[in-house]
This record gives structure tokens, sequence and C-alpha cells, in this order.
């Protein structure tokens, strides 16, 4: 049987970043059509309403494959794809954190 109790757990386990500084921000990719867009309503049944920085509200939607791992609250800020039949529409691609929101007003990204 071994001994379970020898290994010494450290605090930080999983090896991450511990001070909150932003290392990385994935930024919306212009050549695929990505906005930011902030979150102003949830609509229910994994849609939400979403003012985008273009200017247009859409009616955003969470894909299936993602539904579980990004939870989407009102005034978050996110990355959404418009879809290309219809530009009233968009799939929410990425959900940012409250210190890389910070980072992106620092960096003029948003207004």
């Amino acid at each position: 049987m071994a001994n379970y109790r020898s290994k010494k757990r450290k605090s930080n386990a999983s090896g991450g970043n511990t001070t909150g500084e932003v290392v990385r921000v994935r930024t919306p990719r212009k050549e695929n059509g990505e906005v930011l867009a902030t979150v102003s309503s949830l609509l229910g049944a994994n849609r939400v309403r979403l003012q985008c920085m273009d200017g247009i509200v859409r009616m955003g939607r969470i894909p299936g494959s993602k539904k579980k791992r990004m939870w989407v609250r009102e005034g978050d800020i996110v990355i959404a794809t418009p879809w290309e039949i219809q530009d009233e529409k968009a799939d929410v691609i990425w959900k940012y954190t409250r210190p890389q929101v910070n980072w992106l007003e620092r960096k003029g990204f948003l207004k």
C-alpha cells in the first residue's frame, strides 16, 4: 500500500499564475469576423442578447461544446462570431475573465 501522506501538497498545485497579472489575452480575429460584445441580458435556452462593439445588437447562441464550460452572466465581455446568413445572430466563442477585461481596457480594445 502506498503511503499517500508522504507527498506534500503545494499551495499552487496547478502551477498557474497566482499574482493575477495577465500573461496572454485572446483578441478578436478580424479576418474571421470576430467582434467584442457585452452580454446585456440572458434569454434562456443557451441564448443571450449581445451589444456588439460594431453597434449592432445581436442574439447570441452558446454552442453545445462550450455550454457547460462557459458560464455567462449579464455584463460579461465575450467574443462573438456573427453568422454569415443572418447578421443579427452570432455564436459566443470566448468569455473574458476580470483581469483580462482590465487588460483590454488598458490596451484600448474596449471603449
